[in-house]
């Protein structure tokens, strides 16, 4: 069963919430994370991506950098914008984005958990992303990065959830420039912090790594460096019941089209998908269908029947678009490496996709359905790994709201 346990979070006072809240370090490059930060000397993002805060050239992965985060935070630690809970307490954050909101508890999950795989993962790690992370806890003696998990429907926990909301105010309420709007209630009753440790430990067997693969594996190694240390063997979670959630497509671009012409292309795909022109984009609304977006033109791909697995990898769409068009096709082995494949989260839309193709930085670009969070329970309970970037998860938590010192 499903170790969590309540935690003292660093959190900044009410007044400075809208200003500290930050979007994940891992969704901005250095550029866009100094243009986000411009003008507001308390943003987190001076904490997670402190290179803002040094010359532009500089390594981001040098030491300089991540002793930069820790004197930031220090800083703000220091200046009263943070505060660290007296008690342990849980934490209900709520988004509400486009119409939908999603709820799910904060809390420190076990690593023990992680290493026994009671915290399913469903993608694997780079070694150079898991070591900046490490430097960066390390160095800092925090986990920052918030790792999103998922578990199986639990009505009694979105009961919990809905009691605690009506009967109490919350700690934090704004709606962040993106539209997002983030609320926060602090759970610190000592009958509900019990009823809810006792709900994961006698009724939710399995957790499931939605997003933050690295941070999770970032932090299970930092704790085996920090032996002494009783907070290190937990690290940073937020758990949402698996009807809270949606995943968004996540597309691909490919940068050149390995010596084939358009003729080339088309003929080929029609040995394993029916291929119809589209007078417009194409945001494919069912599985085993996407969209190509080539020579100024879209394209409708439809793979047929028969010419793709049924086992839970082989049937995924990020499966069927590897191994039956960029292998084939454009000779892209291995996406995770291959510098001539880039992946666009489906937050920015089909338009990006035209973009990259009509700017010269892509040749081809592929928009696909969405992976169903059954999919991803499916793949991680048989042990499997999906391809990488197979999910996007949208809206993203805030960093800096609350975090967990070591």
């Amino acid at each position: 069963m499903a170790q969590i346990r309540p935690f003292r979070a660093l959190r900044p006072h009410n007044e400075y919430a809208a200003q500290v809240a930050s979007k994940p370090y891992d969704v901005l490059n250095s550029a866009e994370a100094r243009a986000e930060a411009a003008g507001n000397l308390l943003s987190f993002l001076h904490v997670t991506k402190s290179e803002i805060d040094l010359p532009e050239n500089i390594d981001i992965h040098t030491q300089e950098v991540y002793d930069r985060a820790a004197q930031n935070l220090q800083h703000l630690i220091d200046n009263k914008v943070l505060f660290q809970d007296d008690a342990p307490c849980y934490y209900i954050y709520e988004l509400s984005w486009r119409g939908r909101t999603q709820t799910g508890l904060v809390c420190v999950s076990s690593v023990q958990d992680y290493f026994n795989d009671v915290i399913k993962k469903h993608e694997y790690t780079r070694p150079e992303k898991e070591q900046d992370r490490i430097s960066h806890m390390a160095t800092i003696k925090a986990q920052t990065g918030n790792v999103f998990l998922a578990c199986k429907d639990s009505k009694e926990l979105t009961d919990v959830f809905a009691h605690w909301k009506a009967h109490h105010n919350a700690a934090y309420s704004f709606t962040a420039d993106d539209g997002v709007a983030h609320t926060v209630w602090v759970v610190d009753g000592v009958s509900t912090i019990d009823v809810i440790t006792n709900l994961f430990a006698e009724k939710i067997p399995f957790t499931y790594i939605a997003d933050g693969h690295h941070r999770a594996a970032s932090a299970a190694k930092v704790s085996q460096q920090m032996p002494g240390s009783e907070n290190a063997r937990f690290f940073l979670t937020t758990i949402f019941p698996a009807n809270q959630l949606a995943i968004l497509d996540y597309n691909r671009v490919v940068k050149d089209l390995n010596g084939l012409s358009v003729d080339d292309i088309l003929q080929r795909l029609r040995q394993d998908f029916d291929v119809a022109d589209s007078e417009a984009a194409v945001a494919p609304s069912e599985l085993h269908t996407f969209g190509m977006f080539l020579n100024g033109k879209w394209y409708r791909l439809t793979a047929r029947a028969g010419r793709y697995g049924t086992d839970p990898i082989g049937v995924l769409d990020v499966t069927i678009l590897q191994e039956k068009i960029l292998t084939p096709l454009f000779a892209i082995g291995d996406p995770r490496t291959d510098a001539r494949i880039d992946f666009v989260g489906g937050i920015r839309g089909l338009k990006a996709l035209e973009e990259r193709v009509t700017s010269g930085a892509a040749s081809v670009a592929f928009s696909l359905y969405p992976v169903s969070i059954q999919q991803l329970f499916d793949i991680a309970d048989s042990g499997n790994v999906m391809p990488p970037k197979s999910t996007w998860f949208e809206p993203k938590l805030r960093d800096g709201l609350l975090t967990h010192l070591l």
